[in-house]
């Protein structure tokens, strides 16, 4: 069922999104060759913490980390370990924070050191397809009208669409109905309505964009095991668009 939040539940949610927000301002810094994801997942999870909330993923249908982190070909879901970053990685921190009972849930894609071009291109573009999808997000449009503008971009700069995982509703659960795939037809699906919270989320390969899921039965990986970004923001419907919750 897609809920419309009240203007307090969105102001708790702007909260949650915002603890979001600055844990990933926080952690920037430390993204570099020769860390460890699990140091990594220790230092977001203490700053979540001390801002008055608890991480949304830790314990989540039985996963056991603050963080989801995922380097080059793992697509989400990635487990912190004491895996170290090399140069010429890319990783991306899933970050989701609950704060009095509402979740803010915000993914981004970082390098570490110098990265080759190839790289560098798929991080511009599947964050450019992020605010392109965006630009969808107002009263009277439809989620198919999103997931269409997703990937008529991604097919334009022939980038791979990872279909089996989407974006989502966004409020006491940190996944909520709608599902906001990152493909489709435009004019179809639920229609946006002012008060409703999703979080959009393009997941974008180099190659292909067939998946598996690795052992853990959490890890996705692309199956050629090109690289893959990803870029995610919870918003909220407004009367004239949409306001980014996981902002400044």
């Amino acid at each position: 069922m897609i809920t419309i939040k009240s203007e307090r539940e969105v102001e708790l949610l702007r909260k949650a999104g915002n603890i979001v927000y600055k844990t990933h301002q926080y952690i920037k810094p430390f993204i570099k060759e020769g860390i460890t994801t699990k140091e990594l997942d220790s230092l977001a999870e203490k700053f979540i913490r001390e801002n008055e909330a608890t991480p949304s993923f830790k314990g989540y249908e039985g996963f056991p980390s603050a963080l989801c982190i995922s380097i080059n070909d793992e697509v989400v879901h990635g487990f912190p370990s004491d895996r170290v970053l090399n140069n010429g990685d890319i990783v991306t921190l899933d970050i989701g924070a609950c704060y009095k009972g509402y979740h803010g849930d915000s993914a981004w894609t970082y390098k570490v050191g110098e990265i080759d071009a190839e790289k560098a291109y798929l991080m511009e573009h599947t964050k450019k397809s992020l605010f392109i999808g965006l630009e969808q997000v107002k009263p009277g449009n439809k989620i198919g009208d999103i997931g269409y503008a997703i990937e008529s971009y991604a097919k334009e700069h022939n980038l791979g669409v990872v279909k089996e995982l989407c974006g989502h509703g966004v409020g006491t659960d940190v996944h909520e109905d709608p599902e906001v795939p990152n493909y489709g037809v435009a004019n179809t699906g639920p229609r946006l309505k002012v008060g409703m919270v999703i979080a959009i989320e393009p997941m974008l390969t180099l190659g292909s964009p067939e998946i598996y899921m690795e052992s853990n039965d959490w890890t996705v990986v692309t199956e050629d095991h090109s690289p893959s970004a990803h870029y995610e923001h919870t918003v909220v419907v407004t009367q004239d668009g949409y306001e980014i919750l996981t902002g400044e």
